[in-house]
């Protein structure tokens, strides 16, 4: 067990916490047990979580926003790279979001299975409704306002003021860019620490991953113990594949449209990076693949691949965000919430911000929803839904994110004059590149 991969761990945890489930549901006294019991630790492993999502995007976002370093130097190459991710991050939260709404997988759930999980799950229902009432009495610039906080201490006290915490990690970076390097340095290096010892403990928490899914799925099945949920679940993997599927496509064509690079050139060149992506779920660690392939093999200069591509690592996780708008909105509809169109354009913000501010390391994309569904007023309790199929849906989004960086590299690199022919060619004849 200890030298297996841990989405392994992960997947022999769900099963396990799903034949738990069934079996106790057949014992005298079993759901009891689950919930006295076995459904704490679930608990507590998504308190953990909850724990965890301000540091990590106080961390994250100071440290990539300063290790940028020199703002001028942003004019032309870091503007481009900056408004090009956050470009693409906006079209994957949407077609997140057109999908989850045209699809509704959430909405495959029965009534009576509904009241059940609201019983079960939902902690937030009334909260929910009084924060509901309260946006729809603010004036048209209350969700502007309510961007800049009071109070950074009071901001942080909550996940629902995810997007002020945001806000200020980002002034604060900008801050320390303006100020000179030495007198940076001190606060720099704390942050470059902090951010390290953030990532080390998101670690940590996964390595409790599969226990935590073992609890959840064990007490989702003694407590809801109907089919049609499950069958909403693989609806709502569905509905996040093939949105990922779709912004794959996205850039081919977008790298098409501006490079004139064909999309099996692309992808043949961008391919072993994606496969390491989907084995290791993370951006940070498939960085020096990605780099090696889309310099030697895409025909991106070292000048622009060495600074498009890290802070792609940091701030451009378009299949992250995709998964955020889906997982949103599908919890919503599960418990029977109806979205209205203000709140699903406030998704579209925090899961676009919020996704600047993802680790580049599994399962930092679970941490940072617990922003988005504060944000929206969305019982958190509904995490227990879909950490079940997280992890295979962790692979397949990591992919995507280190395909939009290599996309957008090549785009950078063609519009700044340095994108020319690969330094190494494959064997095969139909690797050709068109000048």
């Amino acid at each position: 067990m200890k030298n297996l991969a841990l989405h392994w761990k992960i997947l022999i945890g769900m099963a396990l916490g799903v034949l738990v489930g069934v079996i106790m549901t057949t014992v005298d006294g079993g759901r009891e047990i689950i919930q006295d019991w076995i459904k704490p630790f679930g608990k507590i492993f998504i308190n953990v979580l909850k724990m965890i999502a301000i540091p990590l995007i106080l961390a994250a976002l100071i440290k990539g926003v300063s290790d940028l370093k020199d703002i001028s130097k942003l004019s032309k190459m870091g503007g481009r790279t900056i408004t090009i991710y956050i470009f693409t991050t906006l079209i994957a939260v949407s077609i997140g979001l057109l999908l989850v709404n045209i699809i509704k997988p959430g909405n495959s759930i029965t009534e009576t299975t509904r009241i059940e999980m609201v019983e079960n799950y939902s902690e937030n229902t009334t909260k929910y409704k009084e924060s509901a009432k309260t946006q729809k009495e603010g004036g048209p610039l209350q969700a502007l306002e309510d961007l800049v906080p009071q109070n950074i201490f009071a901001a942080a006290t909550s996940n629902r003021n995810m997007l002020q915490v945001i806000f200020f990690a980002v002034f604060f970076g900008i801050g320390l860019i303006l100020i000179p390097e030495k007198k940076g340095e001190t606060v720099k290096k704390f942050f470059d620490g902090f951010n390290e010892v953030i990532l080390k403990m998101v670690d940590l928490i996964m390595l409790a991953a599969p226990y935590g899914v073992f609890a959840l799925l064990a007490a989702l099945v003694v407590e809801s113990p109907s089919i049609d949920l499950f069958k909403a679940l693989a609806w709502y993997a569905l509905t996040v594949v093939l949105g990922l599927m779709v912004m794959i496509v996205v850039y081919n064509l977008i790298v098409f449209l501006y490079t004139k690079k064909k999309p099996s050139f692309f992808m043949k060149g961008i391919s072993p990076a994606q496969l390491l992506a989907f084995s290791t779920s993370s951006s940070a660690a498939t960085l020096p693949v990605t780099m090696e392939r889309v310099t030697e093999h895409l025909g991106v200069e070292e000048e622009v691949s060495s600074f498009v591509l890290p802070i792609g690592a940091t701030i451009n996780m378009d299949g992250t965000s995709l998964y955020q708008a889906v997982a949103a909105v599908f919890i919503a509809q599960a418990f029977g919430m109806n979205l209205e169109l203000g709140t699903q354009l406030g998704i579209i913000a925090t899961a676009t911000l919020a996704s600047i501010g993802s680790a580049a390391v599994p399962g930092a994309g679970m941490v940072m929803l617990v922003g988005v569904l504060g944000y929206a007023g969305i019982p958190e309790a509904g995490l227990a839904l879909i950490f079940a199929v997280d992890r295979p849906l962790d692979m397949c989004r990591t992919i995507v994110n280190v395909t939009g960086d290599a996309a957008v590299s090549m785009v950078v690199a063609k519009s700044v004059g340095k994108l020319g022919e690969p330094h190494v060619k494959d064997w095969d004849d139909n690797y050709k590149v068109e000048s």
